[in-house]
């Protein structure tokens, strides 16, 4: 992070972002040798539900969702890092995982099944004096989706880099007690941050899981 209140979320005082962006899939791909483990496995069931499948044969989208959360992790993680710039930050970033997962599965329900995708609009036995209304509301529902998964990641990733940095100019301007007072919290505030970086991937992971549940 930059010590700057504003900064951590300006990519364009960063040198590093070939490291930044290579880091999170090397970590992903050394932990993707460990696929067959049963504490990975675990992981994995944690955001994706394996129907009539062992865990040593996990289908393509719960390795998808494991790899794209661990993906994210990596991601924030860096973002706590001195000087570095998080990717997870970027709003272009993110708006683009979004929109690129929300389009697919939109675009493969309407074509796999039509008639199902538009079931999914209106709710079973909704009177049909309301159904253009539900139909409307449904429809703007999933419409903002990418807004939602997009606000979500970047709003708790840069409001914990904001609070770090509001700290961390609050170390270099005190001494004696209040020092050590404003080490021990900004320790205990790192430490946090590192817990929401993880809890966010998994609610991002959890959230397309969720869309995908919708597929027909």
């Amino acid at each position: 992070m930059m010590t700057d209140l504003f900064s951590a979320l300006d990519c364009n005082q960063i040198n590093l972002s070939l490291l930044l962006w290579a880091t999170p899939m090397v970590l992903v791909l050394m932990f993707g040798k460990i696929w067959s483990s049963n504490q990975f496995n675990s992981l994995i069931g944690m955001v994706s539900e394996v129907h009539n499948e062992s865990r040593s044969d996990m289908n393509p989208l719960s390795l998808f969702l494991f790899t794209l959360m661990l993906f994210i992790i990596m991601s924030n993680l860096v973002g706590l890092a001195p000087y570095t710039y998080g990717n997870t930050s970027n709003l272009w970033t993110a708006g683009t995982m979004a929109i690129m997962f929300w389009s697919l599965l939109m675009i493969s329900g309407w074509t796999y099944d039509p008639r199902a995708s538009a079931a999914h609009l209106t709710p079973a036995g909704a009177p049909m004096v309301l159904a253009p209304f539900l139909v409307l509301i449904e429809t703007i529902s999933v419409m903002i989706r990418p807004l939602t998964l997009t606000v979500r990641l970047i709003a708790n990733i840069s409001a914990g880099h904001i609070v770090l940095s509001l700290v961390a100019n609050c170390l270099t301007s005190v001494s004696g007690v209040a020092f050590f007072s404003m080490l021990a919290l900004n320790t205990g505030y790192n430490m946090f941050e590192v817990f929401v970086c993880v809890i966010q991937a998994y609610i991002f992971s959890l959230l397309v899981k969720l869309y995908a549940g919708e597929h027909p």
